[in-house]
Order: C-alpha cells, then structure tokens, then sequence
C-alpha cells in the first residue's frame, strides 16, 4: 500500500514542501531514499519505540519510504511526525482520506509527545501557499505558526492526538492568535530607559541622531563611563517595528530555534551584543545548517560589539560587506542561502589597553606604541562605515549624586518617530532605502547638498582637522538627519558644524592629543 504526506525543508528563510511516500509489502527491511541526514535516518528507531508505548504494534513488513523531490537534503527531526503517520496508515491504523489536506512538523519522543522543532513560521507560510488546510505542530510551536492567517494551525502534544483527528475520534479547534493585539500591545515596552542615566547629554544626543537617522556609532571612552549602560538603552528609542518587519524578524529567529516557547511575533526590535571570542562563522552564519549568524539575529536591529579591538581581526572584517550590502550570502558546494541583516552597528571602546588614556582622574600606563597598535586594531575600511565617532567623559561626582532623573526614552523616541517619518516621504520613491544612513552617493547630493557657507565650513574642517576624504559622505549624511530632527528642509551650517564633531576618529592627531 502507497501512502504520501506532507511536511517541508526549512533553508535559509523559505521552506520547499516534502512528499514523504511510503510503500509497505511483504519483508521485514526498512529502505529510506531522499538525501536524508543522520537525524532523519534515526527516525525509524525513534518512531518504532514511540509505537510500542502508546500501544501500537510495528508492523513487520518491507517499508520503502521516499522523500520527494530526493535532490533537497533534508535535515533534522522534523520528519518524525509525518513519517510516523505515513507508516502508521500504510499500515491501516491511520485513515488516509485527510492526509491530502494537512502539512505536519514535529519532533517524537519515545513516549510519543511531540517536541519542538525550528523554522515552524517559515513551514505555516509554505503550507499556506501551497493552500494547504491545516498544519499539525507540537504545542510549543503552535502560537509561532498561527501567526499566518487563512491557515489552521494545531498544536498537539503528542502523536495519539493526530491519529484521533486523523481517524474522525476528535475534533480539535485550531490555535487562534489575535496578531495585530499582541503586537502592537507590546511595541512599546522597554525595560531599559535612559531616564537612569546621569549626565552624558553629548552621548545622549549623539545616540539620539543615531538612532533618527539609522547611522552607525562608536563610543570611546574610559571603563565605567557608561558606554555599555547607554548601548543597551538604545533600542527604546528606535521606531517601532513594523509588522511586516516583526514577521520577518520573527521568521529569523524560528529559523535559527531562537524563539521562546509559546512566543507568536517579536514586538520589539532585537539588541544582539555577542562575546568578543565569537567565530567568525557564529558572527555571520553557516555551519553544517547554514543556520543565520547574529548579523541576521539583529535584522531590524541593533548589533552591539563591546570591547571592539578585543574581537578577532578575522571577526570583524566579515562586517564589512553586511554593512555595505545589508545582507549576507553562505554557499555551499550544492546550495546557496541568504539572509538579510539590516542592522544598527554600534560598538563601544577604551581609548588604550589599560583604558584610561588621555582621562585626567587617572594615569595612563599604556607607551605611545601601545595605544598606537590597540587603535589599529579597527581597520580603516570598517571604521569607514561606522558615521558616529562618540567620545564619552567620566560622569563627575556632582552629577551622578543628582537624584534627578534624566529624559525619558519615551520622550526622545517621539523625536526619533519624527524624524524617521519625514525620512519615509522622503525616499517612498527609492527601493529599499528608508532612513538617511542608506543614501547613495546620488541621493545625497539631491537631499543633503550643504549651500556655500557649509561647504566652506566643511572644507576648512577637513584641511585643519585632517579628515580623511571618506568623511565627506559620512557627514552629509548625519547633517541631514540633524537637519530632520529640526524640522528643516536644507541642510545648514550648524548641522555640518554638529556633524564633523561626530568624526573624532579620522582626525590625524586624535591618538596624539588625547580627549
């Protein structure tokens, strides 16, 4: 007897659908086809245990399973649950009348319960396309799937549940998930707010212009200033997400098995600040899965990098190309997957290895030679595309004894929101480009050209503060996100003047004459 049912390939964000075909005759062998890895190959022992124990017999036959199309490598433990059924109504104890009608996922225990697989909401949105009615997951994954309307999606504990909806003994409703509530219930939550920050108005701005324009930062200072505190705040003040932007976000981390249990969309954008021993391959993605690395775990985010110098120069110089392009491409010798990774790259630093150089409540021990090798750490080409360079003072005693709270994110979000949505009108013409840190080269000329006295100003500063030629750009851009945080149409002279305070960096004698 031939028997199909259906589940799907989870690679990269898009699922491909799998026929699992199962044929059962006279013989006592097991023959499985279809490219599959060790996990999948298992499956058979773990199903045939899962039988004995909610009181099954095995059947004793010659069982020839395909999986279809045999050229996709299917990999992991999300097979379990269709092939389970598969076996089960070749054998006659499962009805095959439904089996059409119904995608299924799911790990199986030896008990039979079901346990939770990645990449649920990705499957939900093929089974959708490919009109399926109705999707079986286990109960853990059930709210993430039910996020994709026009399909029903249940959860079920265990195997004896699916075989009782299958066979016509019970009726279960589907999960239901009233997405638009939820997410925008908690768009706004934040448990960090920088009205606990003392001091420090100068960062404060700075992060601010950051997060209106979409622009890369980097906080030099000594340890203690608060760099790490004011890092882990920004995210309060970044717009909302969209729903379309929570999906996809959300569609990330199911992929990667990051989402929490029971957890339908991520509702706030995402702050990934990864240990400065990260590889390489765990920075941007791949391994056996090609599963997404944390440039794509921050999509719609931010990516902190704390004690930048200290990550590997092999590390950070696969930034590069995500910054520029906003997406990261893997290949493999027989596929390639991509992901996108569209994020705030802030990162945060000690002006030398013993962190007190040029701050004058302590004595730097560090040699010329040292702070000259500590700064080379960070290559020119990635220093390239970070737009703010933010240099961050010791708070003194009097203020930090202040029990006066500072602004509340809540206040300089509604600034940001502003700014944000004046950028929005600005490029609804332009593919793929939403906020100032995008611009091309093109664009800024036609949005962000400084009139005469700016560029006169602009000039000087690059001839007396030796600025490096790569600023330019870099400037124009944050001065017409300074520019939009005023409400001004043109970009001014004292929107250029805040914006060349923001390139500490390329300033030839920074290293020299110290903050």
């Amino acid at each position: 007897m031939l028997v199909k049912t259906f589940c799907a390939a989870v690679m990269g964000l898009e699922a491909t659908t799998i026929t699992i075909e199962v044929n059962m005759t006279r013989g006592v062998m097991f023959h499985l086809s279809g490219l599959a890895d060790t996990a999948v190959k298992e499956s058979y022992d773990r199903i045939r245990a899962a039988m004995t124990n909610i009181g099954f017999k095995p059947p004793t036959a010659d069982l020839t399973v395909n999986l279809s199309p045999a050229d996709i490598r299917k990999e992991g433990c999300g097979y379990d649950l269709p092939l389970a059924i598969g076996i089960l109504a070749a054998h006659g104890k499962v009805s095959d009348s439904l089996l059409s009608d119904y995608m299924m996922i799911g790990e199986l225990g030896l008990d039979g319960k079901l346990k939770p697989v990645s990449g649920a909401l990705s499957v939900a949105i093929r089974a959708r396309k490919e009109k399926f009615k109705g999707l079986f997951v286990p109960k853990e994954n059930a709210r993430e799937a039910a996020v994709v309307n026009n399909l029903d999606v249940y959860g079920v504990d265990n195997l004896c549940d699916v075989i009782s909806f299958l066979n016509g003994s019970d009726q279960y409703e589907p999960t239901f998930v009233d997405t638009r509530k939820e997410f925008y219930e908690q768009q706004y939550a934040c448990d960090l707010d920088f009205a606990d920050v003392k001091g420090q108005e100068s960062v404060k701005r700075a992060l601010e212009v950051a997060a209106a324009g979409g622009h890369n930062l980097i906080m030099i200072g000594a340890p203690g200033s608060g760099k790490s505190m004011m890092a882990k705040r920004l995210p309060g003040i970044l717009p909302p997400l969209s729903l379309a932007e929570s999906l996809e976000t959300t569609q990330i981390h199911s992929v990667a098995g990051k989402l929490s249990s029971g957890t339908s969309l991520i509702s706030q954008r995402p702050f990934r600040s990864p240990h400065h021993t990260v590889s390489q391959v765990a920075m941007t993605g791949g391994g056996n899965r090609a599963l997404p690395g944390e440039v794509s775990m921050a999509h719609n985010g931010v990516l902190f990098l704390d004690e930048l110098p200290e990550f590997s120069k092999s590390t950070l110089e696969v930034l590069r190309q995500p910054l520029e392009d906003r997406k990261i491409t893997i290949s493999r010798a027989k596929y390639t997957v991509e992901y996108p990774c569209s994020f705030m790259f802030v990162a945060s630093m000690n002006p030398c290895p013993c962190g007190y150089y040029g701050d004058p409540t302590h004595h730097c021990v560090c040699s010329p030679g040292q702070i000259s090798r500590y700064l080379s750490k960070i290559s020119g080409p990635l220093l390239d595309r970070i737009d703010i360079h933010c240099e961050v003072s010791v708070v003194p005693f009097k203020q930090l004894s202040q029990m006066q709270p500072g602004e509340p994110s809540a206040v300089i979000r509604e600034r940001v929101i502003k700014a944000r949505q004046i950028q929005e009108q600005r490029f609804r013409g332009f593919k793929g480009v939403y906020c100032n840190a995008q611009m091309t080269e093109r664009m800024i000329h036609q949005f962000a050209e400084p009139d005469n006295a700016s560029l006169d100003m602009l000039r000087m500063a690059m001839e007396r503060l030796s600025l490096s030629a790569r600023a330019y750009s870099r400037i124009l851009k944050v001065a017409r996100t300074i520019a939009d945080l005023e409400g001004t149409e043109k970009v001014q002279s004292h929107h250029i003047a805040e914006a060349i305070g923001y390139r500490n960096l390329d300033r030839g004698d920074w290293a020299e004459r110290g903050f």
